[in-house]
């Protein structure tokens, strides 16, 4: 029975290494319209320019399909607020409702997917400004995705808008996207050992 609780307990250890295995692709876009939609943000017309397994994966770039999405709507704040405080500043001035919709496309070319890459819903995201010390402005959106084949994602883009602020219509300066999959033979290899585990055990207790 000693010998079960430390093997028991070294499968304790062991579990969340390899549960946690995963594989991560960065996507990055650019260019398209960001716009005011339904109560909140769309992006429209935005171009997938590069691909990049991670760490240290061999790039894809060109022009490799698109990227587009819409949010839930506007849970708090406001997407033409403004900070209150010293300037340089930076502060959250809105966040949107779960739901939405976020797809990556493929167009096949120069060894990229052809077809949807991913489709997901946001989970959270909101829209940061920051006010630079000359009156410049910057916002950025952030959002955590949940989509197809149990992957999950974040999303970053950001547009400048001069000395301006947000009118409902800006063109995206850029976007990044960071796509993590659990591995599939990690996820194998656990199973099997969880399965020679339990024959262990039942031998050792019908012993």
């Amino acid at each position: 029975m000693r010998r079960i609780l430390t093997i028991l307990a070294a499968l304790a250890l062991a579990l969340p290494t390899a549960a946690f295995a995963t594989s991560s692709i960065d996507y990055g876009n650019g260019g398209g319209t960001l716009q005011a939609s339904g109560g909140g943000l769309a992006l429209i017309g935005s171009d997938l320019t590069t691909i990049r397994p991670l760490p240290g994966g061999a790039l894809i770039a060109g022009t490799l399909g698109s990227v587009s999405f819409t949010t839930g709507a506007l849970a708090s704040g406001s997407l033409y607020g403004t900070c209150l405080g010293p300037i340089p500043s930076q502060c959250n001035v809105a966040t949107f409702a779960a739901g939405g919709m976020f797809t990556i496309t493929g167009n096949g070319m120069n060894g990229a997917p052809n077809g949807v890459i991913f489709k997901g819903t946001f989970e959270t995201a909101y829209w940061t400004l920051t006010t630079h010390a000359n009156g410049t402005h910057n916002y950025t959106f952030t959002g955590d995705l949940t989509g197809t084949s149990g992957s999950n994602m974040t999303w970053q883009g950001t547009i400048n808008t001069g000395k301006g602020l947000f009118d409902g219509v800006v063109d995206l300066s850029s976007g990044d996207t960071n796509l993590v999959t659990p591995e599939p033979g990690s996820l194998g290899l656990l199973g099997t050992g969880l399965i020679g585990l339990a024959g262990l055990v039942h031998r050792k207790l019908r012993s």
